[in-house]
């Protein structure tokens, strides 16, 4: 059986402070948009994100390992430059739909390195992958909502 090695916690945690980054900014994007579909589609992956964190933090503590709490510096700057981009914007609501998709591109890789990691156990492997698939279902979903107009 594979065990947690300190640098995987790190990974791991390092994950779980960009999933609660991702629910903030989700949250955050829900708030600032009238398109109804847009508001749906984020208030759902700002739920999914938490529902990850859960699922991470879980793992984590199963594995002794601990848990750190809240957000990174960058996902605050990150949300701060969503509310700017949406006071300024006249496509405030494109804007942001194309900053989530950049975003969760960017999910997918940190996922990708993580699994990557030979001595994840399996059950912590399965977690990822099938976060990490939720994240591409949701990606390949999202060109529905790109035509707002």
């Amino acid at each position: 059986m594979s065990t947690y090695t300190e640098e995987v916690g790190k990974k791991l945690n390092d994950l779980l402070e960009k999933t609660y980054d991702a629910e903030k900014g989700f949250k955050k994007a829900a708030e600032n948009v009238e398109h109804a579909a847009l508001k749906s589609y984020f208030s759902q992956k700002a739920q999914e994100r938490y529902n990850f964190g859960h699922e991470l933090k879980s793992e984590l503590k199963a594995f002794n390992q601990d848990v750190d709490k809240g957000g990174s510096l960058t996902g605050t700057v990150h949300r701060a430059w969503m509310d700017v981009k949406s006071l300024f914007s006249a496509d405030n609501e494109e804007s942001m739909l194309e900053e989530a998709i950049r975003g969760e591109k960017a999910s997918i890789d940190e996922y990708a390195e993580v699994l990557n990691e030979t001595s994840l156990p399996s059950s912590t492997k399965s977690i990822l992958a099938t976060q990490k698939s939720t994240i591409e279902n949701g990606l390949s979903n999202i060109k529905t909502l790109e035509d707002l107009r």
